[in-house]
């Protein structure tokens, strides 16, 4: 189990660290655009429609990134008063009842919005760009699909603590 849980949360820490470029993109992109349109008068066409998908691609692609460092936004009015033990405990069963079909349930719809674009030849109209939609469909896809593997070794940490086990986190290796 630990080697799986090693494994599942070096994916993550993979992850995160690929899609950190599409960040250095984004903004030279964005920086390109502000100096075409205010310092040349001349916007392009493509910029509204790129940086959209670079940016559901960044939201995405960072999900299991951001678990894995404790970033998603948690509710904790009662959480942070319990012990590890009690923490582990919620975060085991709202896992089951809540991550775990909700993320299998994005995932699956994600999947099947990326056969539709792709059966349909798709394009995002915003701009005349018109740009095929499948990617950014399929990087959703792909972002929610990478999440799972965390959820679960995230769970997998939960019950060693549950077990009195204390491991070492990939982020404090």
């Amino acid at each position: 189990m630990r080697k799986t849980l090693w494994i599942l949360e070096n994916i993550s820490q993979y992850s995160g660290r690929v899609f950190m470029w599409f960040c250095l993109a984004l903004v030279l992109l964005l920086s390109f655009e502000v100096f075409m349109r205010y310092v040349l008068s001349n916007p392009t066409i493509f910029s509204y429609e790129i940086s959209t998908m670079m940016g559901v691609t960044i939201a995405c692609g960072g999900l299991a990134y951001t678990h894995l460092h404790h970033g998603h936004v948690r509710v904790d009015v009662l959480w942070r008063l319990l012990s590890p033990r009690g923490k582990a405990i919620a975060d085991i069963t709202t896992a089951i009842l809540f991550f775990f079909p909700v993320v299998f349930a994005i995932t699956y719809f994600s999947a099947y919005w990326t056969h539709f674009s792709i059966s349909m030849g798709e394009v995002m109209t915003k701009t005349y760009l018109y740009p095929p939609a499948w990617p950014v469909r399929a990087m959703m896809a792909f972002g929610f699909f990478m999440f799972i593997p965390q959820g679960v070794a995230k769970l997998i940490r939960d019950i060693y603590i549950l077990k009195g086990v204390e491991l070492k986190g990939i982020t404090e290796l």
